[in-house]
């Protein structure tokens, strides 16, 4: 979906209204909560569920989309409850937002796929460092497409690298339905950038 797409979803309240009602993701929740709080990096961050709530955890979080619209509603709600969450206005799939290496201790991508952002990620973890990340999957005999895997796809991506968590299924996030890949992944002490 183009970001001016997702942007007239956001406008038109149907994509802000069913995330201002969601929960933070459940596997980021549960990740965050066993890691001591850092920085935290939340790619294609929508309203900012996710990022709010790491914030509210004592996380410092920069949140990045492509949608104005998303990033909007995300400063508005992290204002009212007090947040602090560094907001950037981005297209992921274009670079217009620069992960440095070694800087981040978390960095999250749920429910969004762009390929490259696998290896950009992996790079801007510190040593030690966590990624999370969730996809949608193709089910029974779909083709994979540019915005899901194949089953097992995911896991590859993180050849090498200590695996928390991997799970493919019906993610147990009530704002997604389809099957989904997951994976909690740390980054090895001697892996080189």
């Amino acid at each position: 979906m183009e970001i001016s797409q997702w942007d007239e979803r956001y406008r038109g309240g149907e994509r802000a209204k069913e995330d201002l009602e969601v929960a933070p993701n459940p596997l980021l929740v549960e990740t965050a909560a066993r890691l001591r709080p850092g920085r935290a990096l939340d790619l294609a961050c929508g309203t900012g569920r996710n990022a709010i709530w790491l914030a509210e955890h004592g996380w410092q979080v920069a949140a990045v989309d492509g949608a104005a619209t998303a990033i909007e509603i995300l400063r508005k709600r992290a204002g009212e409850r007090g947040a602090m969450v560094d907001t950037q206005l981005a297209n992921l799939e274009n670079s217009e937002y620069r992960i440095k290496a070694d800087s981040w201790d978390l960095i999250a991508m749920c429910f969004y796929l762009h390929r490259p952002l696998f290896d950009t990620a992996k790079r801007g973890l510190r040593p030690g460092g966590v990624v999370v990340a969730i996809v949608h999957v193709a089910a029974g005999n779909e083709a994979a497409t540019e915005h899901q895997l194949r089953p097992g796809e995911l896991g590859k991506y993180f050849s090498g690298w200590e695996i928390l968590h991997y799970f493919e299924g019906k993610p147990n996030d009530p704002a997604h339905k389809r099957l989904a890949a997951e994976i909690v992944a740390r980054r090895p002490q001697g892996w080189k950038v």
